[in-house]
């Protein structure tokens, strides 16, 4: 107990933040499309948000070591209400991009402080509560900044203002805790290649996994305006798909701890498709079934990055741990940046439906590629256990930074 409240600032600037950054992106989505923006332009939105994220993994390690955590917090929180206010003074889909790397820079560096501060001060002992606590913290905000969306008018300065305000509230808690920062540490080299050598699987896995998550949560509130959503139940609409991933982790786990780990993610694959395929039907069915729909969604598709990873790992040695994840998470974000950008073109040429059939097609892609993988190598005897792992920017920028520092 004493340890969590030691933790309740970064917790609170958590929830703070989630509510901000989780609301932008259904909002803008509206926004585009109540001021005429193509479907292109608001998918375009989304990939911007991804490229940011990914630029503020390189640049986040860099400003903590330069100015400290509490400075770097702040700097990178300002990035994002700047972001967020410019929204409704410039109405132009390629200016909002921009706006939107500056959200997604704010994320990425934001996160990385607080997982940097929460790593750094927990023991292997307490290491398992206190990044438990964490995640339950996160997805909860996360859920609720996804219902926001009924509350936000599109379009309106309010709105964009209202989130703005919790971005700079978040500043407020970390800032003034009076428990001292830590030290940043060194890390090894970024070596995207690694995850290819050790498990060409796992990186295909996390690839396929950034394109869903991605791609539904930054082009979904498209697809449930046209399917014939409201406001409030397109937010539903989001949380269901983030409950629902949420509730998959436990089953996927011990599945991915007990049974060959590629058939654990060649069967995730074919339920996402059938879940892919029940939504596209269900858009016809109600409200109710649009619902169930993203929930099923997410209960198939969230926890295939973990089992990948996990798969991944399986081939690695202790020294390579650290590389490995920043790996898989830098194909992860190649996967995230293409995918709403791709989807909103296809929807724009064959509808709505054609969110879930690109994601469909991707794991099609990834069970053929599976079951060819199964026929190349035996699994290994001895396997690392299964952890939920949040696709955090931590890793990946400090292995940035040392990847500079190198050259």
């Amino acid at each position: 107990m004493r340890l969590m409240i030691s933790f309740a600032a970064l917790f609170l600037s958590v929830v703070l933040l989630q509510l901000s950054s989780g609301g932008v992106g259904p909002l803008d989505a509206l926004s585009g499309l109540t001021l005429d923006f193509t479907k292109s332009e608001v998918g375009l939105l989304g990939s911007a948000h991804f490229l940011g994220f990914f630029i503020g993994c390189w640049w986040a390690p860099r400003a903590m070591g330069s100015v400290g955590h509490s400075r770097a917090f702040a700097a990178f929180t300002a990035t994002g209400a700047i972001g967020l206010l410019a929204h409704m003074l410039i109405i132009d889909p390629y200016a909002w991009a921009l706006m939107r790397v500056a959200s997604g820079l704010c994320v990425a560096g934001c996160y990385t402080v607080i997982e940097a501060w929460l790593q750094s001060k927990v023991t292997n002992e307490t290491r398992g509560r206190a990044m438990g606590t964490y995640r339950s913290v996160d997805m909860g905000a996360s859920l609720v900044a996804q219902l926001m969306i009924g509350v936000l008018e599109p379009a309106s300065y309010v709105s964009y203002n209202l989130l703005a305000l919790l971005c700079c509230a978040s500043i407020i808690p970390l800032t003034l805790t009076t428990a001292r920062p830590p030290d940043t540490p060194s890390a090894p080299r970024l070596r995207p290649m690694l995850a290819i050598t050790r498990s060409p699987l796992a990186a295909a896995g996390v690839i396929v996994a950034g394109l869903n998550s991605a791609a539904f949560r930054m082009v979904g509130p498209v697809y449930g305006q046209e399917v014939g959503l409201r406001p409030d139940q397109i937010g539903i609409f989001l949380a269901a798909f983030v409950a629902g991933g949420a509730l998959a982790q436990v089953p996927s786990g011990w599945l991915a701890d007990k049974y060959d780990r590629r058939w654990v993610l060649i069967w995730l694959s074919i339920a996402a498709i059938i879940s892919s395929v029940f939504t596209v039907f269900s858009a016809t069915g109600g409200t109710t079934m649009v619902l169930l729909g993203a929930a099923v969604f997410g209960f198939t598709t969230f926890p295939i990055y973990s089992v990948a990873a996990a798969h991944a790992h399986d081939f690695a040695s202790s020294e390579e741990r650290v590389e490995l994840s920043a790996a898989l998470m830098f194909w992860y974000a190649v996967g995230a940046i293409a995918s709403p950008l791709g989807a909103s073109k296809l929807m724009e040429a064959f509808g709505p439906t054609a969110l879930f059939m690109l994601m469909a097609v991707g794991h099609a892609v990834l069970v053929v590629f599976g079951l060819t993988r199964m026929r190349a190598r035996s699994t290994p005897k001895k396997r690392t256990t299964y952890v939920y792992a949040p696709r955090t920017s931590f890793t990946i920028g400090r292995l940035l930074r040392r990847h500079r520092d190198r050259k």
